[in-house]
């Protein structure tokens, strides 16, 4: 996982790194463990932030196995909640480019 090869950078910069899915909390305990993941795991229970964020892939209909998976996407925010840069994906399959990410949270 890239973030995860990345995350001591973000470290270095004084950021903290969270991720958010859908996944069941036994799911996220399992990919914690095989990915080496340090950083904070949440579980997003009904898509509430996803839907709040308005980044909901809405190719999948509510019933199906994928609903409630959000368009790739990364957020930059600061302390009291603002935020500052969102890089998002169309396609699942597709992450946004760490550089850009890197660059972003190294200009706040």
């Amino acid at each position: 996982m890239q973030l995860t090869e990345i995350s001591a950078q973000f470290e270095d910069m004084g950021v903290n790194i969270t991720a958010m899915t859908y996944d069941s909390v036994e799911m996220l305990k399992s990919v914690e463990e095989d990915e080496g993941i340090e950083f904070t795991l949440l579980r997003d229970a009904d898509i509430t932030h996803v839907n709040a964020l308005g980044i909901l892939n809405e190719d999948y209909e509510p019933g199906s196995r994928a609903y409630g998976v959000p368009h790739p996407g990364i957020f930059i925010i600061t302390p009291d909640g603002v935020i500052r840069a969102k890089f998002a994906e169309e396609g699942f399959r597709a992450r946004p480019d760490f550089d850009n990410v890197l660059e972003a949270a190294a200009n706040l």
